[in-house]
């Protein structure tokens, strides 16, 4: 979302599953015998809900086991920590979770700590921000490096990132960044720690200096450059564009199209994505004329032709953040349609009056028509226009009044006409001589073939925040729905005579056409070629029998002898799609963090252990396609549960209630917890899973 920051997880593990830090309740033997218990032996307290028993860590010292009253100042508890361990000065300590997302605990997040979470005593936040401050301003470049690299990972915690905003930190990354007297290896660290710390939306990116913003884009314009500092730059620009109008303005000032375009042709992946993001980016907050400007730009210097040779061609997989942009970047430029197709045709403009007498006159070779009566040609032109399909022959524009699909519906008749005359002198003059009830109407039937496409392509739809599923043949083709559109209406007709269809069988030959374009999109056709080889294949026929053969299974489903048997079967089937689905939960699956911002590239991973006690997850990486469950060091026992939300009644939905589409609804589950407020938030990768 524009002017935001964007949110950490919407698909995450809420800060309720113990920020990565939860081990099981029932600790084992040699955990309690390891860890000093700090409570009386033999006492056993209330199991009160505000009562959680947490085990302590510190490096060189004997863990603490503690039951925590989560009614007690925070201060308080650090402070009976320390006095465990005869530290002096409480004030200088913070707990903080040991593993996962080591998050400060503060009174606003520690209703999350759970039973059985290790905690660790660590730096004060405050502390730990004088010390990187002063750190990052040492002479000593060894030490600079170091402080900058541990300021990148810290500064994913908002406590933090507020202490050291508080000091200026961020300025002095500024500064850092226009001097551009660092390594490259510094100079990442810098840009990393910079973009976490604006991620949290403490500070406003329109503080910026015109000096930084400059420097940022000629990271990414120049060409011989550290891989990473282009990566993170053109994360930082993104955030930028997308904050406010203005910034907007500079970015698409300072950074040069054509390295945006050279980016994409580069092998590694993440660069790709990142400028991908970036030119998204532009492209959906620009104005229409700035919008329209950057699209002649990009069509003239061959961007669907570089995207489609080296990503969608590459010899590495689409991943799933790519294939967001591309899907993004198909529906932004089908939209420029849109206008078009909610514009009806004006009986009063002269040129489109003429458009429609030319479509006339490409079908049908006649006399010279001013050697005519008025009567005569007004008689002939209605004629024709009655064989072309029009269903009102004396003002054929009247059909084209509805929108949508309106104009595009002449501009696709049209272009058809232009493009294939042969094919369309072909189909009129076929269906001319054919009995009147077995013609098939090229205007009717192209108009409502054209408002099909528009469905089919989602064509005036905004794009989803989530959605991915492009179409590999936008890339490969200039013009797609006009090209579509010339392959469809041959099949249209084609179609038309396989079914010995009448003018009564009309809409059932629009379903069957359908039908047909829809299967063969499905296959994700690479090419024009491709796409008219496998829908031209895919004839009544073949329909019939794909129709036949569902329509046999729901058949048998219900069939008397079926239900008896199924209900026999009934006690086994239903064992057996447990263990099934027990073997499924086993197995795991991946989720992908989504932000309100844009997609992210994180990913975590739950599964049930095989003992079927416990529910394994944590953060994963992309390549990791079935993580040892070892390695994921957060659980849950199942014990626990005690529900399951779905939709709008979920905890992540409800946080961001009025900004998520039906789609991320449908997709989004919780499972409750222990007590109500904890919860595990999930949104499924598809419906299926």
């Amino acid at each position: 979302m524009r002017g935001r920051r964007r949110k950490k997880a919407i698909a995450n593990v809420s800060r309720s599953d113990c920020g990565g830090s939860c081990r099981t309740v029932a600790l084992d033997l040699s955990f309690q015998t390891s860890y000093r218990v700090v409570e009386s032996r033999g006492a056993k307290m209330p199991q009160q809900k505000d009562i959680v028993k947490i085990a302590i860590q510190m490096p060189g010292a004997y863990p603490q086991l503690i039951q925590l009253d989560q009614k007690k100042p925070l201060s308080a508890v650090i402070k009976e920590v320390c006095d465990g361990w005869n530290l002096p000065g409480p004030e200088n300590y913070a707990l903080q979770y040991a593993d996962g997302v080591q998050t400060y605990i503060t009174e606003s997040n520690r209703l999350d700590i759970k039973n059985g979470c290790i905690l660790r005593l660590t730096k004060a936040p405050g502390r730990c921000a004088e010390d990187l401050f002063k750190g990052i301003q040492s002479l000593d470049p060894g030490v600079r490096c170091d402080s900058l690299k541990e300021l990148a990972s810290v500064s994913t915690d908002v406590t933090f990132a507020q202490e050291f905003i508080s000091r200026d930190g961020h300025l002095l990354l500024v500064k850092i960044v226009e001097d551009s007297n660092e390594s490259n290896v510094i100079m990442t660290h810098t840009l990393t720690g910079f973009m976490e710390l604006m991620d949290h939306g403490i500070v406003s990116w329109e503080n910026l200096s015109s000096v930084f913003i400059k420097k940022i884009a000629s990271f990414v314009n120049a060409k011989p450059t550290d891989a990473s500092i282009q990566q993170v730059s053109l994360d930082i620009l993104e955030s930028m564009v997308l904050s406010s109008h203005s910034l907007f303005l500079q970015v698409k000032q300072e950074v040069t199209m054509e390295r945006l375009i050279a980016h994409l042709q580069v092998t590694n992946q993440q660069i790709q994505t990142k400028a991908m993001a970036l030119l998204m980016a532009l492209l959906q907050t620009a104005g229409d004329s700035d919008r329209q400007e950057m699209f002649a730009f990009l069509n003239k210097k061959n961007l669907r032709q570089y995207i489609y040779k080296n990503i969608i061609h590459s010899s590495g997989s689409v991943q799933d953040e790519m294939a967001h942009y591309l899907y993004v970047l198909q529906s932004v430029t089908l939209n420029h349609l849109e206008p078009r197709m909610r514009t009806p045709l004006d009986c009063y403009s002269q040129e489109q009056r003429d458009i429609l007498h030319n479509l006339r006159q490409a079908a049908f070779e006649t006399e010279s028509e001013n050697s005519l009566s008025h009567e005569r040609r007004r008689s002939l032109c209605a004629k024709e226009f009655k064989k072309l399909g029009f269903s009102n022959n004396s003002n054929p524009g009247q059909d084209l009044v509805r929108t949508p699909p309106g104009l595009l519906a002449l501009d696709t008749m049209f272009y058809f006409a232009s493009r294939y005359p042969d094919a369309y002198s072909r189909f009129v003059l076929e269906n001319s001589s054919r009995e009147d009830k077995h013609e098939c109407p090229f205007a009717r039937s192209s108009i409502q073939l054209t408002l099909i496409l528009c469905e089919i392509l989602r064509i005036g739809e905004p794009p989803s925040e989530t959605g991915s599923d492009y179409h590999p043949i936008f890339f490969s083709q200039d013009r797609l729905m006009e090209e579509l559109f010339c392959v469809c209406i041959q099949l249209l007709n084609k179609t038309w005579k396989e079914m010995r269809a009448t003018q009564e069988d009309f809409d059932k030959v629009m379903q069957v056409v359908r039908e047909q374009i829809t299967r063969t999109l499905s296959s994700k056709p690479t090419s024009l070629e491709l796409f008219k080889n496998k829908v031209n294949a895919l004839n009544y026929s073949e329909i019939l029998k794909l129709r036949q053969t569902e329509r046999l299974h729901q058949e048998e489903t219900l069939a008397p002898p079926v239900l008896e048997l199924k209900e026999r079967l009934k006690p086994e089937l239903l064992e057996l799609i447990r263990q099934q689905r027990l073997n499924r939960l086993c197995q795991g699956t991946m989720f992908r963090k989504i932000s309100s911002r844009r997609r992210q590239d994180k990913l975590w991973y739950c599964r049930l252990s095989p003992n079927h006690k416990m529910l394994h997850y944590g953060d994963v990486e992309e390549d990791m396609d079935n993580p040892p469950i070892e390695t994921l060091q957060e659980k849950i026992p199942v014990a626990d549960i005690k529900g399951l939300l779905t939709g709008k009644d979920c905890p992540h939905m409800k946080e961001n209630k009025g900004k998520q589409n039906k789609e991320v609804l449908d997709l989004a589950f919780s499972i409750t917890y222990d007590v109500e407020e904890y919860s595990l938030n999930f949104i499924a990768p598809s419906r299926t899973d």
